[in-house]
């Protein structure tokens, strides 16, 4: 008897314990919003990748991406690729990189094509420029060059003509980095 009044203090008093220290914790994530809430805490982060600063767009690389994009500009208005009132910023928006959108450029003005047309098709944004009467690739995903091409002028040499244009787009931006 004396053994069974043994077990049952021990297992009372841990039972007691576990529940005191699940007390402790509160329900769950009532410690959260005091966590989260900056002015309860230091300014300072107890996690070592805050403690660097990442600065994603210094001063510099925006302002070699400037003199870059001017050049560029320049270097396509001089060989008719742009107009004098257009630059490479702005028809480029929806690009997400430089080189496809010079190597658009130059398959429009080689092959006699509507940049916009291409440029809807190649990166899957419709532009604001009217184009209904362009052959569209199918879902919003952009399709490769040569395969724009190809919709919008079926009888010409898409893949020829698309090497020679990224081939001129990668001397340009070569080029503008100089």
């Amino acid at each position: 008897m004396k053994k069974m009044w043994m077990v049952v203090a021990i297992l009372a008093a841990g039972s007691s314990i576990s529940v005191g220290r699940v007390a402790a914790q509160g329900p769950a994530g009532a410690g959260a919003s005091a966590a989260a809430d900056s002015s309860s805490h230091p300014s300072h982060s107890y996690n070592p990748i805050k403690w660097v600063k990442k600065d994603t767009k210094s001063s510099d690389s925006t302002d070699a991406n400037t003199d870059k994009n001017k050049k560029l500009t320049l270097s396509l208005q001089q060989q008719g690729v742009l107009t004098a009132e257009t630059n490479v910023t702005e028809k480029c928006a929806t690009f997400k990189e430089l080189g496809s959108c010079v190597a658009a450029l130059h398959a429009s003005h080689s092959l006699g094509l509507d940049f916009d047309c291409l440029k809807s098709n190649v990166t899957g944004v419709l532009t604001s420029a009217d184009t209904t009467s362009c052959q569209r690739a199918g879902g919003d995903k952009g399709a490769s060059l040569e395969k724009s091409i190809h919709m919008i002028k079926p009888d010409a040499d898409a893949k020829g003509a698309a090497k020679e244009a990224e081939k001129r787009a990668k001397e340009d931006l070569k080029q503008a980095s100089a």
